[in-house]
């Protein structure tokens, strides 16, 4: 196995996590789509930014608080078709940015997207981890989901249809509610994120360590809790992946797939070739998981 840099600087700063105890904040950058394109385009010249129209048929409530905790105000953007004359599955939508950056607009595209098509889609805005640790964002989904749900006659939601989404960590986060929530939750959409920290496939992470307060040495319990792979049950409700070529971002993914299906659970994975983590901040690749997303969902809901 060959180990570059980078993993020898990873190992140095695990190292320096547990001798000292404290988790320094990783150096992160603001994560939106356009930045990621920007990254990816270098490498990648075939694609395009994600410029989309909003959709005729949807209406948007942005900045809509779910709740207040001490003050700071907590807030979800709703994408909803203005055909009201039915009810509707909903997805809640979950950002990525490791745990410490990024935002609920990053899920506009997908959302308006997703809203055209008969979902009533819930980005949801959460503590980071410079805010609150583990398990605040965990929380906050959820405390979303139930506020999203009481205003099920405002937005003609059918409650008893509502599916989670992620990207990254939002991924990560999406499915670890869902696994929770499995009585509330009919499907889990999983878009490049792990199942697992503590699976011999995961990989040491930073952003991890400091989310989760302390690496997996220092403070394995919240490792293991915070792990999608530790809650599958009969009662787990259907999972699609969508993943990336990167190995390291499906770690424990076949691991869960195999229980479920011993559980007779539907789940499917589809990895875009030759595509690089993030791929759904830029086309041809959002379309494509657009598309893959559409489908499950299009089975499992409707």
């Amino acid at each position: 196995m060959i180990i570059n840099k980078l993993t020898y600087i990873s190992f140095f700063l695990v190292g320096v996590i547990s001798a000292f105890g404290q988790v320094p904040r990783p150096n992160a950058t603001p994560y939106t789509n356009e930045g990621t394109y920007d990254k990816l385009k270098k490498k990648y010249p075939f694609i395009t930014p994600l410029e989309r129209p909003v959709p005729q048929n949807i209406g948007i409530d942005k900045d809509v608080e779910y709740s207040n905790i001490d003050g700071l105000s907590l807030k979800a953007d709703i994408y909803y078709p203005l055909d009201k004359s039915k009810k509707h599955p909903g997805i809640a939508m979950v950002h990525g940015g490791g745990w410490v950056s990024g935002s609920k607009e990053n899920e506009r595209y997908m959302a308006m997207e997703l809203a055209s098509k008969g979902y009533i889609a819930m980005a949801v805005g959460y503590r980071l981890a410079d805010v609150a640790k583990y398990p605040a964002g965990i929380e906050d989904v959820k405390t979303a989901i139930k506020w999203f749900k009481k205003k099920r006659k405002k937005y003609s939601l059918d409650q008893n249809k509502v599916a989670v989404l992620g990207e990254s960590a939002g991924a990560q986060m999406a499915t670890l509610v869902g696994v929770q929530l499995h009585n509330k939750i009919k499907a889990i959409v999983n878009i490049d994120g792990i199942v697992s920290f503590i699976h011999p496939e995961a990989e040491e992470s930073i952003y991890a360590s400091y989310w989760l307060g302390g690496d997996r040495n220092v403070n394995l319990k919240n490792w293991t809790e915070a792990s999608p792979l530790e809650y599958i049950n009969k009662n787990t409700p259907p999972i699609l992946f969508i993943n990336s070529s990167q190995p390291r971002f499906h770690a424990g993914r076949d691991d869960m797939m195999n229980q479920l299906r011993s559980y007779n659970i539907f789940t499917e994975s589809h990895e875009i070739k030759d595509t690089p983590h993030s791929f759904w901040s830029a086309e041809p690749w959002f379309t494509e998981t657009l598309h893959y997303t559409l489908d499950f969902l299009n089975n499992v809901l409707k």
